[in-house]
């Protein structure tokens, strides 16, 4: 165990803002699995599907920063000021496994390409990441810390 870990000791994290980011996440996540089509094609010739993913990506990875700041926050930690870093800084503390943490700070440079357009978003690079097991690591972030404090 890393010094700090949270695993010695209950999180005093607050339970009533835990459990609205982890709704907020899952409710993000289901409407993107809702309306993404089956093909890469498809979901680039229609521009509301595609918006709609893109809103709810930013939604979710947003939430789960949020959550990761307030985590550490809570704890009495220091919160990095790079949202990629506020991850690994859990996973140093022991929150969160570091695998889990590298690919959520990969989900913070997309959210940063969606909220400053960095430049043009791919959509085909867009499509890859939601249909792949991305989404499934937004929420097995919130698994993760939901198991904290149980």
């Amino acid at each position: 165990m890393r010094k700090g870990c949270s695993a010695q000791r209950p999180s005093v994290v607050d339970r009533p803002l835990l459990a609205k980011q982890v709704a907020t996440v899952r409710d993000a996540v289901a409407r993107i699995r809702a309306v993404l089509p089956p093909s890469r094609e498809a979901f680039e010739a229609d521009r509301t599907t595609r918006e709609v993913v893109v809103l709810n990506v930013f939604v979710a990875i947003q939430a789960c920063i949020d959550l990761a700041a307030h985590w550490l926050a809570d704890e009495g930690w220091d919160v990095p000021q790079r949202y990629g870093e506020i991850f690994l800084a859990l996973a140093d503390h022991g929150v969160i496994q570091r695998p889990l943490a590298l690919r959520l700070v990969a989900a913070a440079g997309l959210r940063n390409l969606v909220a400053h357009q960095y430049g043009t978003l791919e959509w085909a690079r867009l499509y890859a990441t939601v249909s792949s097991s991305e989404l499934d690591h937004l929420e097995a972030f919130c698994a993760a810390l939901a198991s904290k404090v149980r």
